[in-house]
């Protein structure tokens, strides 16, 4: 995993990133025989290792397999997180390890410590310049997730990203801004260890319920919610903040209307951005959206270039969680197999409930109860 490339290595495919998108999607790869490499700027699950100590996925991890449920957290129909760590309710480091435990059991081709600095479009085919070499493959898959990558819309503030434990920022009293997942979970670790914290989001999260699990507060998260509220310890505000400014050894919060001072940083839980950089101008954009081919998850600007992990979406919804965007590691392993000519009938086993191609029925979660 640390040698340097040779002058000129080709392959069929290179995929950046070994999170559970680049390797979800190398594995259904290895199914059809098609040769690959992963790029990695760190290692497998980086990502995963640096979340905050107590964070948790939202989604529960359970093996039902066997009857054609696969565990919500796998990338795989035939692994199970929960089996393999015994747990329910994954940390950071445990996601992490599942992740390694896959590479290494099936003998993935991860290059770790391998930066991507450029890539070149050729005629046929890419041309990656990287920390260690440069490769040419016919095919791209870019895989490098989101939470290395954090959105700042303002200069001061402790980003979630920046937090390695909720017991280290000193103070009793702080303010999160943003009110979604990361928000919350920050609101509630913070009252767990008796701080008063203000929650200021616009969009007042925690007040739909539209049956979108990409929009919608999770249950796990509304359950951590309710009980937090009934310390007293956490307001929950629906006002935007336009502004944080340095005010003597605190800040002040410029908000919708009026204002709010704290001694503490800002919490900023403000989203993430992925790390687009070395591609960017090979996708087309709408907002902070790169727009793909529904039928294949292929950059409408560039032929050959696929997305994978929280950064798809189709039809005005997000491929965000894990469950959702693994059951397009198929759609994109076919476009690739049929381009190759090699047989996808391998990916077969992915229509076990991880195979989303009709995105008329699967875009759409409203619950009729």
């Amino acid at each position: 995993m640390g040698a340097f490339l040779p002058n000129m290595e080709r392959t069929d495919v290179v995929i950046v990133g070994a999170g559970p998108a680049g390797i979800g999607v190398g594995l259904a790869l290895q199914k059809l025989g098609v040769q690959f490499r992963v790029l990695e700027r760190y290692g497998v699950g980086a990502s995963f290792r640096r979340w905050p100590r107590e964070t948790r996925f939202i989604t529960p991890s359970f093996t039902a397999n066997a009857f054609g449920l696969p565990d919500l957290n796998a990338i795989t129909p035939d692994t199970s997180p929960a089996y393999t760590l015994g747990k329910e309710r994954l940390g950071g480091p445990d996601y992490a390890q599942y992740l390694k435990a896959l590479a290494g059991h099936y003998h993935l081709p991860v290059l770790s410590r391998t930066a991507v600095r450029r890539v070149e479009v050729l005629s046929e085919g890419f041309r990656i310049q990287s920390s260690r070499g440069v490769l040419e493959a016919r095919f791209l898959i870019w895989a490098t997730g989101e939470f290395q990558f954090p959105h700042r819309p303002f200069d001061l503030g402790l980003h979630y990203a920046q937090v390695r434990s909720w017991a280290d920022p000193k103070g009793e009293r702080f303010v999160v801004v943003g009110g979604y997942e990361s928000g919350l979970d920050a609101a509630c670790n913070l009252a767990a260890l008796g701080k008063e914290v203000w929650v200021l989001d616009p969009e007042a999260p925690w007040e739909k319920a539209t049956g979108e699990p990409s929009v919608d507060l999770s249950p796990y998260t509304r359950e951590r919610l309710a009980q937090a509220l009934s310390t007293g310890r956490i307001r929950l505000v629906k006002t935007r903040v336009e502004a944080i400014q340095q005010d003597g050894q605190g800040y002040r919060l410029q908000l919708g209307e009026g204002a709010l001072h704290t001694s503490t940083p800002p919490i900023l839980a403000t989203g993430f951005s992925g790390g687009f950089a070395p591609v960017r101008e090979l996708f087309h954009w709408e907002g902070s959206t790169p727009l793909l081919r529904e039928e294949t998850d292929e950059s409408t600007r560039t032929p050959g270039l696929f997305l994978v992990g929280p950064k798809v979406s189709h039809r005005g919804t997000a491929f965000c969680f894990i469950y959702k965007f693994r059951a397009r590691f198929p759609i994109v392993a076919r476009a690739i197999a049929e381009r190759l000519g090699v047989d996808p009938g391998p990916l077969e086993v992915y229509r076990r409930g991880m195979w989303a191609d009709d995105l008329a029925a699967c875009c759409t979660s409203r619950c009729a109860c």
